[in-house]
């Protein structure tokens, strides 16, 4: 739960943004591949190519936006992103209300914003959950679908990095780890879960979450 926006959160206490942003795209390619992979057979590919069509215009205007902006205003800026994920996710969506929104301009209109802060906010996760209710999915298509929207979106994202120049080489061994953590973290961390009490989850989750946003927003702010 949360896992790839807390990725993110950590990674920005080591790295600038326009490095923590494409090397955390990687992670999570790998991440949400593999759950696409395994709900194979419920994925709705019409929902999902129409999700991918803005994904790497709207990419390049982010990344625009991202080389503009001093790398201390992007932390902050993605730690209040993570504070209201956390704890007003509704506030998110700017009164919005895409679960009334026809599904073909649905995705589309999703795409489009995902493609935006793709390159500047890094994870989009909690922003797009809303817009997959109301569709009649199956608990097995609406993780599948959810997760291969995910992953192209971070394949763009990758592509998008690397036409500006990052040079992804540069961590391949660091890439490499942290791909192998995130699938060990899945297995330990589905084991865990059997016996993790379900108020306690939440209060883990968010605590970390809230932790880690305040030192990023407040550790700029005072600097």
């Amino acid at each position: 739960m949360a896992g790839g926006i807390t990725l993110l959160a950590f990674m920005l206490l080591f790295y600038e943004p326009l490095v923590a942003i494409p090397l955390h795209g990687v992670v999570q390619l790998v991440s949400n591949s593999s759950r696409a992979v395994i709900q194979r057979a419920h994925l709705r590919w019409d929902l999902i190519w129409r999700q991918s069509l803005l994904l790497i215009p709207m990419g390049f205007v982010g990344i625009e936006i991202s080389q503009a902006l001093a790398p201390p205003i992007t932390r902050a800026l993605i730690g209040a992103f993570v504070l209201l994920a956390t704890w007003a996710p509704g506030a998110l969506l700017l009164g919005s209300h895409p679960e009334e929104i026809d599904p073909n301009r649905r995705f589309i209109l999703l795409g489009g914003t995902v493609g935006l802060l793709n390159t500047t906010i890094g994870a989009t996760g909690p922003l797009i959950a809303p817009f997959f209710l109301n569709l009649g999915l199956t608990r097995f298509a609406l993780i599948g679908t959810k997760a291969a929207c995910q992953a192209f979106a971070h394949i763009a994202k990758i592509i998008v990095f690397g036409v500006v120049g990052f040079a992804f080489s540069e961590y391949l061994t660091l890439l490499i780890a942290l791909s192998a953590s995130v699938v060990l973290g899945t297995m330990v961390g589905s084991r865990i879960l059997n016996h993790v009490n379900e108020l306690w989850f939440v209060r883990l989750y968010k605590g970390v979450l809230t932790l880690v946003a305040l030192h990023l927003v407040v550790g700029e702010i005072l600097g």
